[in-house]
Order: C-alpha cells, then sequence, then structure tokens
C-alpha cells in the first residue's frame, strides 16, 4: 500500500509548551493542523522509522478521531509496530510505563491533561521519548522548527481501525496490537506496592475511602486496582466512567474542582482518606479526615517513609523538586543525606536525573508526584503509597503529617492562581518584578527582610544544558519565599500563579489555617507585584 503524499502548508504557534501542544478542540480539527505536528514528529524523530510507537490517550473529544489519523501517518512514515489503548485509552503514566516494558522507540500521548474537555474544550498532544519521558526542550524545538517548513505529510488511505477489539491488526505494512490500558501497568504497581498490607486494611472494615477519577482516563485503573484487586468496596471510586467531556467538570485535582470528595473529607463522619487524579492520570490530590495534604509535603512524606514500602526498602538515592515547590523534601534529603536537586517546572527535567540514578523520587507543586518507576509523574501511584504507608503505620493521615512535622518543621505553603489574565498585563507584570531585582536584597518587606531575588535560571548537571526565566524568587532572611511565574498548561490568556511559603519550627505554630499562617506574605506579593492594578484582579481565582 503506498502512502499518500500531501501538500500542506504551515500553521503558527505550533511551539510544545511545558507539556506537548495545547490548543482548542477546533483548533486541532482544522484541516491538516494535527498532520503537520505529527508529521514533524516522524521528519525529526528518525528512529521511529522501523521502529516501534505507542499510542493512546485521556479519552477526552477528538481522542479517538486524532489516534485513527495518527496511526494512518504512522504507517505511512515507515513505523513497524504500533502499540495503542483500547478504545485509544492510555493514562499518561501507562505510557510511560509501555515504552519502557517493551523498549518502544517513544510515545505520542493525546491529552490536555487537567484542562477541561468536550467540544468546546481543550486537547494536546505530545511526544515522549525511548526513556518513556516528555520530550526534552532539544527533542521539542526540533519539532516546532519542522512545522514551520512544513510542505507535504504521509498518511494512508484505509477505513477507521477497530480501538476496542484487543489483539493484532494490521494497517499496511504496520503490525497493530490492541492492549488493554490496564494490565502492565496495574503489574508494575504489584510490584511495586505491599497489595495485601492493603488489602487487610480494606477488609478490616474500619478503614473508608474514596477515590474520585473525575471522568476521566484513571477511573478503569482505579476500579481494576482499589476495587478487584485490592477489594476495596464497590463505589469506592466515585466518576469512575471515562467521558469525553469529563462529565461536564474540570479534570483538576485540587480542592476548588474535587468539591464533592472534599465535602466527604470533612465535618464529623469524614472518611478516612480521600484521593484524586487529573484527566490523563498523572497528578493526584491526597485528603484525610479533616485534612489536605499538599503536594510538597506529599513528597517529604513519601521520602521519609520510603523505607517502608517494598519498591523503595533499600532506601532512596535523591530527590527533586519544581522550583516553585516548597523545601520540605530538602529538609527530609538533608536527614537522610542524600541529595535534593531544584529544578525548572516541567516533568521533563527530572528525566535526566532518574536516568542517570541521581534520584528516586521527585514532585512539583501542581499536584504531581513520581519515581523512577516510570518518566512521567504518577497519579495513581502515589495514592497506593499512601495506603501503603497507612496500612504499615496504622495511622490516621493527619497523625502521619504531624509527626512529619514535629521531626522536620512545617513548611507553611500555598498557591494562588489568577487564571485567564490577559497575556500582555501578564508579561508586563512580570517585566516590573524583573526590573525590581537588583534592588531588592537588603530591602524590607513588611516584616521580612529580603535575602536574594532573582529570575531563576537551572543548568542540568548532566548534560549542562541550561534553561532561563523560569520564574521569579524572592527569598526572605527568615526562610521564606515568595515566587512569581507564568504558566505554560493554559490555552487561553496567561495564568499568573503565586507560590509563598514559610518555615515553622516550633510544633505549637503547626496547627494554624495555612491562609492565616500565609496572610502577611500575601500581602508583601500583592503589593510588590502590583497584582490588582496590573491584572485588574483583586483576588485569585484558585487557591491551593
Amino acid at each position: 500500500m503506498q502512502p499518500q503524499i500531501v501538500a500542506t502548508t504551515p500553521f503558527e504557534g505550533q511551539r510544545p509548551g511545558t507539556s506537548g501542544l495545547r490548543k482548542r478542540v477546533e483548533v486541532f480539527q482544522q484541516p491538516r493542523y494535527l498532520e503537520n505536528f505529527v508529521q514533524a514528529i516522524f521528519d525529526t524523530q528518525t528512529d521511529l522509522t522501523g521502529g516501534a510507537l505507542v499510542i493512546g490517550g485521556d479519552g477526552r473529544f477528538y481522542n479517538r478521531e486524532a489516534i485513527q489519523v495518527i496511526l494512518r501517518m504512522a504507517a505511512a512514515n515507515g513505523v513497524r509496530r504500533a502499540l495503542v489503548g483500547r478504545g485509544g485509552i492510555l493514562s499518561t503514566p501507562a505510557v510511560s510505563c509501555i515504552i519502557r516494558k517493551y523498549k518502544t522507540q517513544g510515545g505520542i500521548v493525546l491529552s490536555a491533561s487537567h484542562n477541561p474537555g468536550g467540544p468546546d474544550g481543550d486537547f494536546g498532544i505530545k511526544f515522549n521519548i525511548a526513556s518513556g519521558g516528555p520530550a526534552p526542550e532539544s527533542v521539542t524545538e526540533a519539532i516546532y522548527t519542522q512545522t514551520r517548513t512544513l510542505t507535504r505529510y504521509r498518511t494512508l488511505d484505509t477505513p477507521a481501525l477497530d480501538l476496542d477489539r484487543l489483539g493484532p491488526a494490521q494497517l499496511g505494512d504496520m503490525a497493530i496490537e490492541i492492549l488493554d490500558p490496564v494490565a502492565d501497568y496495574a503489574e508494575l504497581m504489584e510490584s511495586l506496592f505491599d497489595f495485601n498490607a492493603i488489602a487487610q486494611m480494606f477488609n478490616s472494615g474500619l478503614f473508608r475511602m474514596r477515590f474520585d477519577a473525575m471522568h476521566a482516563v484513571t477511573g478503569p485503573y482505579a476500579i481494576e486496582i482499589l476495587e478487584r484487586r485490592l477489594k476495596a468496596p464497590p463505589g469506592t471510586v466515585m466518576n469512575g466512567q471515562t467521558r469525553e467531556d469529563f462529565g461536564g467538570g474540570h479534570p483538576d485535582p485540587n480542592l476548588a474542582h474535587a468539591k464533592a470528595l472534599v465535602a466527604m473529607m470533612s465535618g464529623a463522619d469524614a472518611l478516612d482518606f480521600g484521593a484524586a487524579s487529573d484527566g490523563d492520570g498523572d497528578r493526584n490530590m491526597i485528603l484525610g479526615n479533616n485534612c489536605f495534604v499538599t503536594p510538597s509535603d506529599s513528597l517529604a512524606v513519601l521520602a521519609a517513609n520510603a523505607h517502608l514500602v517494598p519498591g523503595y526498602s533499600k532506601g532512596i538515592r535523591g530527590i527533586a523538586r519544581s522550583m516553585p515547590t516548597s523545601q520540605a523534601p530538602d529538609r527530609v534529603a538533608e536527614q537522610l543525606g542524600v541529595d535534593c536537586f531544584e529544578t525548572p517546572t516541567g516533568w521533563k527535567f527530572f528525566g535526566n536525573l532518574l536516568d542517570a540514578g541521581r534520584i528516586t523520587l521527585c514532585g512539583e507543586e501542581s499536584f504531581g508526584t513520581g519515581s523512577d518507576h516510570v518518566r512521567e509523574k504518577d497519579g495513581l501511584w502515589a495514592v497506593l503509597f499512601w495506603l501503603n504507608l497507612l496500612a504499615v503505620r496504622q495511622q490516621s493521615v493527619a497523625d502521619v503529617l504531624s509527626e512529619h512535622w514535629r521531626r522536620f518543621g512545617r513548611n507553611f505553603y500555598t498557591r494562588h492562581d489568577y487564571e485567564g489574565v490577559d497575556a500582555e498585563a501578564a508579561e508586563g507584570l512580570m517585566d516590573h518584578l524583573r526590573i525590581l531585582l537588583p534592588d531588592l536584597p537588603g530591602r524590607r518587606l513588611g516584616e521580612q527582610i529580603v535575602s536574594y531575588a532573582d529570575d531563576f535560571a537551572y543548568t542540568d548537571p548532566i548534560d549542562g544544558s541550561r534553561s532561563e526565566r523560569q520564574g521569579i524568587r524572592i527569598g526572605f532572611e527568615s526562610g521564606a519565599r515568595i515566587v512569581f511565574r507564568l504558566s505554560g498548561t493554559g490555552t487561553e490568556g496567561a495564568t499568573l500563579r503565586v507560590y509563598l511559603e514559610y518555615f515553622e519550627p516550633d510544633p505549637q505554630q503547626h496547627g494554624q489555617p495555612t491562609q492565616t499562617a500565609m496572610q502577611p506574605l500575601i500581602l508583601i506579593a500583592r503589593e510588590l507585584a502590583q497584582i490588582e492594578a496590573r491584572t485588574g484582579r483583586a483576588e485569585p481565582d484558585v487557591i491551593t
């Protein structure tokens, strides 16, 4: 079967962000738009010719149609074998798992992560390299450069493939295997965690939990692992049916968008444990009885207790956190005598450290936690890690946190998001802060004295690559910090994120409400950045 060569012209703005190319669905539905980007992948990633490729997505609207396009183009571009999740479904960590297990030359993930779905929602595509991790900047820049000069793409004129039938199929000269999307991932989880101990905790009848799949990709994963393999009561997984529009909800596992779960974890009859994951399954939120665990604290707790879990019983080699993530993991690393790395935001920055064996655990404040088991953050993995710890320690989430803070001190932490801000106004705010940076050290702001102020830059310790302008850091003599950065995960306008933290060693002060404790820093951040004057926003849209 001969490939068709279809003439095309470039589209503006196909530069991948921190997590691939994300746009509104209607943008991707334009003739040739998806095809151009996919052809740029095949043109630049030459190992795919004669190689194997994993394809899957989070089930959002346009997922199935996009997979048909990619399969035809893969066959036309000489891919030898394609591994596809049944129904087009694969969570992002499952894609990484399958790439690594079957030693493929990469994978294409179709997702806009925690962004809303549906015909009026968002869509996204990214390429994962042979290690299973997100493509580094050298790869994404090569793909982008190719999109700007593309004049043709290759495809086949074939009927749509049945994505719901497990087993082998053929498309031109390319062999296709439709995989159970859960099986390989579940097998990996069983190798890391003590499923017997977790199952006994459920069987006791004394432990009550809910997992909110948010009508996103983790529904089938959570039902198989939690309810079938671990024997959690039926109904433990809520919103478990994967839907193209995520049930009309916003698949972002935070306090603002998982309100039903949060309500179950509050009050006199609160459950013991609650968790949620996002659109593509790589993020997590952890809740206890009347207790919220910040992602920063979650990473620190997992690191401090990793020796209690089978897959990490020999200890950890190191920890990495994104720059805006609180410094709580640093304190654990110091006591354990292992390295702690501060990287820019974006999971791809952890890849080299993981591949080089420098770290075992890593995480971001944006509800992402992971380890060296795959090369993506992994929401359900984090939930299972917590369940394993609770089963071994026989304590509540709140007690685990309290003991951790007594041992290491507490890093009070919060993030304020101003979403959909005018992009020009947001850039102006950041430029205003950059102008102030040289004069800030030594200056008193409120009750705090600035010790350093910079625009964070990172030199990769493995390959020496340099990343600049990664977020503005203002550190104080007390150890408190304020960080400002613009997020690259949205599709319209800009999201201004303001991160605030301060360290409190006194256990008597650990119980105060976070937003109350942070109020002096919040006021400093708003006044210094002139947030209301420059954005028109008096309050953030989301507080976590």
